[in-house]
């Protein structure tokens, strides 16, 4: 058998080739990885995916600004629980922010009128995700509007993305999702969110999908364990009001610390 003789060109060339190859697998199974770990954040049934583009807008908090409380709406400071029902504050998450807490009010709601149906179906969308928002409006001050470019929370008749299964490959479909952005107005750090309600949710499971998912735009940014609560992680054969529970929850979110709602002015250098 004759010799093969190795050209030094030819070797830096291969090398080079092979290298950008295992860079460019690495990058594809890291991406993928990246995926699975943001589904695994989602529940059977309801879902809450953090889509922040903090980031991406490069918001860099002063070196001296802390997470500070904002005052309680009055609504909230009115709330008494007489029953000892407790909470579930302890499944909470909070975010590189703080807590998703609400400081401007009323909170600004745009419900897109779908466009794939008629007139009156998408008016009786409508109505149904209303109900399910406005019950919400006994613990924080909210108001319709029409323009959705100056809307704080923004309810769109789509369905959400599918998701997959932690440990296999298998896609399902989701009733709802919830997502949040970050963005500067005014020099202060705000936030939006957008909640999708899939087509296939009606009647009493499309209020209760709206009522949820509002719940979790106001920032009770978890899961509670119990069925009898509106934030129950998944949707039930018959899905429970508002409960105690659900309020005292978002009071105890409404007293934590959180960067949301100040400024992004470093006062330390202020002469």
């Amino acid at each position: 058998m004759g010799r093969i003789t190795q050209h030094p060109i030819l070797n830096t060339l291969i090398n080079l080739i092979s290298r950008r190859l295992i860079t460019a697998l690495a990058l594809f199974f890291g991406t993928g990885l990246l995926v699975i770990f943001a589904n695994l954040q989602s529940s059977d049934g309801f879902t809450i995916i953090p889509k922040s583009v903090y980031s991406d807008l490069k918001i860099s908090l002063p070196a001296s600004s802390s997470p500070k409380p904002h005052p309680l709406p009055a609504t909230l400071t009115q709330w008494q629980d007489n029953t000892n029902s407790g909470d579930y504050f302890s499944q909470v998450t909070t975010t590189q922010v703080g807590y998703l807490v609400w400081s401007q009010f009323p909170i600004r709601v745009y419900v897109e009128p779908p466009k794939a149906v008629s007139e009156k179906q998408a008016q009786a969308w409508v109505n149904a995700v209303l109900q399910g928002v406005e019950e919400w409006s006994n613990y924080l001050p909210l108001i319709r509007v029409e323009q959705p470019e100056i809307a704080d929370i923004t309810i769109v008749r789509k369905a959400p993305p599918l998701q997959i299964s932690p440990g296999s490959n298998i896609t399902r479909a989701r009733s709802a999702q919830t997502t949040y952005e970050l963005y500067t107005s005014s020099k202060l750090l705000s936030h939006r969110f957008t909640i999708l309600l899939s087509p296939s949710q009606t009647g009493e499971y499309l209020i209760a999908a709206a009522r949820h998912e509002f719940g979790h735009a106001l920032g009770i940014w978890g899961h509670s364990p119990l069925q009898t609560d509106a934030l129950y992680f998944s949707q039930v054969r018959n899905p429970s009001p508002i409960s105690v529970r659900d309020v005292n929850t978002l009071k105890r979110v409404y007293e934590q610390p959180t960067n949301l709602g100040w400024s992004l002015v470093d006062n330390s250098k202020i002469n």
